[in-house]
């Protein structure tokens, strides 16, 4: 069975349309925080699959009703998306013990996470128990003082001079990277694979 690329998009638009009797796509679009032309491909496929009926109300608008199709679709891919969250959160939480091992064995204790999302939470678990300090989350956009129960730095200059930074940023974890690496050593900006982040390349020290 192919895997629903918009999961957790297609779980929230099925919901919502469960708990009303009238809306509009742009009203769905503020609601789920995704683009008006992503609601309208998603409301379209749930049409063509016998998820959603549409009728239309008076003044132009339209009501969407969940067929009984709908409702047990919806209850699958809840189900879907619990599993796949649950098996995210381990494979995270098991790429950042890992890099906090290796800070540990290489001799750095302190270490910094950039982002200060739901990644932030997963790596603060994931340093319980480990014999390093996250002393820090650095953010620039946040208006949060603290994160994970770590105070909030909002630019690398209040880094401290031995800090490891490690990238929690589900945001553009890529720029992110980028910008550290452009100001600290490559070596003190770590990040899980899962981010899939490209490394800086190595200058070119020319042949021997």
């Amino acid at each position: 069975m192919a895997r629903n690329s918009n999961l957790t998009e297609t779980v929230e638009l099925l919901d919502n349309v469960a708990g009303q009797e009238a809306a509009n796509q742009r009203a769905l679009a503020r609601k789920l925080g995704i683009s008006v032309g992503l609601v309208n491909a998603l409301v379209h496929r749930a049409v063509r699959k016998g998820l959603i009926k549409i009728k239309q109300v008076p003044a132009r608008r339209y009501a969407y009703y969940l067929t009984p199709k709908g409702f047990a679709e919806k209850s699958r891919l809840v189900a879907e998306y619990l599993d796949r969250s649950l098996t995210f959160f381990r494979e995270a939480r098991q790429e950042y013990s890992d890099i906090f091992a290796r800070c540990a064995s290489a001799g750095h204790k302190r270490v910094v996470l950039c982002g200060a999302g739901e990644l932030a939470e997963i790596a603060t678990l994931a340093a319980s128990g480990l014999d390093v300090a996250l002393v820090a989350v650095l953010d620039s956009e946040t208006n949060q003082s603290r994160v994970a129960g770590l105070p909030v730095i909002r630019s690398i200059e209040a880094l401290g001079s031995g800090d490891v930074v490690v990238i929690a940023d589900g945001r553009n974890p890529q720029q992110a990277y980028d910008r550290l690496v452009s100001a600290l050593a490559p070596e003190r900006v770590l990040a899980p694979p899962f981010l899939r982040i490209s490394p800086a390349p190595q200058p070119d020290r020319g042949r021997s």
